[in-house]
Formats: structure tokens, sequence, C-alpha cells
């Protein structure tokens, strides 16, 4: 299936008159990132695959981890090929360099698992899938700014800004911004219908203006130092909904579009995304709080410095948790109905969530 996506990738690139020769850089790339994303989910301590009772048991003998490491090598394969140096290659360096971090990529799996549920592939779905990393990747380089969250490690890395300067940080943003629609409409042109690729675009733009992330940004930074007390769950549900959820959101129901859902089926996976959207945030602020930076592999404690609000600030480190639990009940609800082998992948994608460490 990689293969088939690559020579697509490939010709993508030739068609924008580039030249540029990254296939040969494909093994030592797919080499460094399984090891790394294999280390990742090594250091999950065991709890990386749920045991009995805890979000697998449609398939207990399905190996997430080696489904996880596959569709990552796949993306990060795809996602080089998309990203040619040329010049100016300041630009290009810094958009490869955070773009190629690694990381989980939670979101384009999610995006060709929800395209393989309803008779879809991963080729089908893998422009768009990495449409929506780079549009991610867009998101953590102008959050980890000065003027926003102030970071200085991603991913086990100093953060763009930290090494390309914050004006070219800016720019490497707003080049993967306009990258994420190209890719997701050239790279797909002649195998995808008008109609659905038209519906899936407006589905990725609209999360990510001022009715998905911006808004959840926006309030995210009015509410620092604000009283807990004061701003309540309603507020804090509305950060994580709009900064979180509304990617991972639009991801599944890209998937579903691409692979040729129903409206039924979209609506499903509409809401098993928005629970694991604010699960990944319960979770992420869990770990905030008690994990340390080279655990989390990024700035450890710096929500509670900048006093932003947080669910354990809100509710407590115990009630998170058990808020957590409920989201990944809810999540797997929405998967009832599925075919249960092809619902496997998201099952255990909602487990992984609760349960990971970094």
């Amino acid at each position: 299936m990689a293969t088939v996506h690559l020579i697509s990738s490939s010709l993508f690139i030739q068609s924008r008159g580039r030249r540029y020769n990254s296939i040969s850089s494909f093994k030592s790339l797919q080499k460094r990132t399984v090891l790394s994303l294999s280390s990742a989910l090594t250091s999950q301590g065991g709890d990386m695959i749920p045991p009995e009772g805890k979000g697998n048991d449609r398939n207990p003998n399905f190996d997430f981890k080696s489904y996880m490491i596959s569709k990552a090598e796949s993306v990060n394969a795809a996602l080089d090929v998309s990203v040619p140096l040329f010049k100016p290659l300041t630009i290009e360096e810094a958009v490869r360099y955070s773009l190629l971090a690694g990381g989980k990529r939670v979101r384009p799996l999610l995006c060709i698992a929800a395209c393989e549920l309803v008779g879809g592939d991963e080729a089908t779905a893998m422009s768009s899938a990495c449409a929506v990393e780079m549009i991610h990747t867009n998101s953590l380089i102008h959050d980890d700014l000065p003027c926003m969250d102030n970071a200085d490690v991603r991913r086990g890395k100093p953060t763009n800004h930290k090494v390309f300067g914050e004006a070219m940080a800016v720019l490497a943003g707003d080049t993967l911004h306009a990258l994420a629609f190209e890719t997701m409409t050239v790279m797909s042109s002649g195998f995808i219908s008008p109609e659905r690729m038209v519906r899936a675009v407006t589905e990725l733009a609209g999360a990510i203006g001022t009715k998905g992330l911006v808004a959840g940004q926006v309030i995210d930074l009015s509410s620092e130092g604000l009283n807990p007390e004061d701003a309540g769950l309603e507020r804090l549900e509305f950060i994580h909904l709009h900064k979180t959820a509304a990617l991972l959101e639009a991801a599944a129901v890209i998937g579903v579009i691409m692979g040729g859902g129903t409206d039924e089926e979209i609506e499903k996976l509409r809401k098993y995304a928005r629970c694991i959207g604010l699960l990944f945030q319960v979770v992420d602020d869990i770990l905030d709080v008690t994990k340390s930076t080279e655990e989390l592999g990024k700035s450890a404690g710096k929500d509670a410095i900048a006093g932003k609000l947080t669910y354990p600030r809100l509710i407590g480190l115990e009630k998170s948790r058990e808020l957590a639990e409920k989201l990944r009940r809810e999540a797997e609800e929405q998967l009832l109905g599925f075919d249960s082998v092809k619902a496997t992948p998201l099952v255990a994608l909602a487990s992984y969530i609760a349960s990971r460490n970094n």
C-alpha cells in the first residue's frame, strides 16, 4: 500500500516542476522513524495494548503497536516527498525540521483508519492524512511561539523558533497551512470525486478557523490567569473542543468522506473523534503535572506556570482520570455497528490515548 502511494507522491512532485531525488532517503528516514516510534511506544511500559476489558476486547490479538508504526512509516515517507528541498532552502529546512520531527502521527492514523473502516484504503486517504498532519504541525509551530505558549521543546527537540528564529517559524507554519490544501487536492486529483473533495476541504477549513482551532486558541490565551472558579468547566471544554478535538474530528470525518462513507457513518465518527479529542486533552493535562520534560519530550509544567485552565486544576487529578475513562468508553460506543475487525484499530487508538505516558 505504501509503495503505491509513494509512486503517486513522486508524480505529484514532478507535476509541480520540482526535481528532488527523495526516494533514496526513504529507507533511512523510515528506519529512524520506526526506531524512535518503537522506542516511544515501548516506553509505555506494556500499557500500549490494553488488557482484556480495557477497550480492546473485539480483537485481543490485534497488535496496535505494529499497526501504528506501519501507518507512521507510510505517512512519514509521503510527507518527506511532499516537502522537497528547493530554494530558498532556509524556509524548506524550517518546514521539514518540524514536519519530519517524528511524533505519533495520531491524526493521520485516525484519518486512514476511518477511511479503512468504511471500505476505503490507505492510498485513498494518504493525501488527506498528510494534509491534516501539516495543519497540525503548523499549529504546533505557532503555538510554541513566545507570543503564544512560549515553549522551548517539542518532540524532544528545540522548538522551531529556537532554531530558525521567530520570523522563519511563522513563515514555516504559513507554508504548511498552504501546502496542506495543495497536497490534499492535487495528490487526490483523478481518483476522488470533486463533490467528495469539496466536502473534505470544507471540513478541514472549518476545523482550523474561527469556528475551530483558532477559536480555541483565542479563548485559551484570554483565559490565562483566570480563577478556576470564575472560568468553569464549560469554558475549558470550549477551549479543548475547538483547539484539540476539532482537528481530530476533521481527520476522522475526512477519512470517512475519502472512503465513500454515508452521512450516518460520518456522524458516528465525528462523535467518536470528539470524544477522543477531549480525552487527548484531559490526558495531556494530567501528564503536564505528573511527568517530566524528559519523559514528555516537551516542556512540562508550563500550563501551571502560565496559569492556564486545565482539568486537574479545575476538578482535581483523580476526577480528571475518571473523566478520561468515561470519554474512552463513549468513544468506543460510537463504533458499535461497524465491522468489528475494521473497527479494531479505532478501539485500540482510544485505549492508547487514554493510557499514553507522553
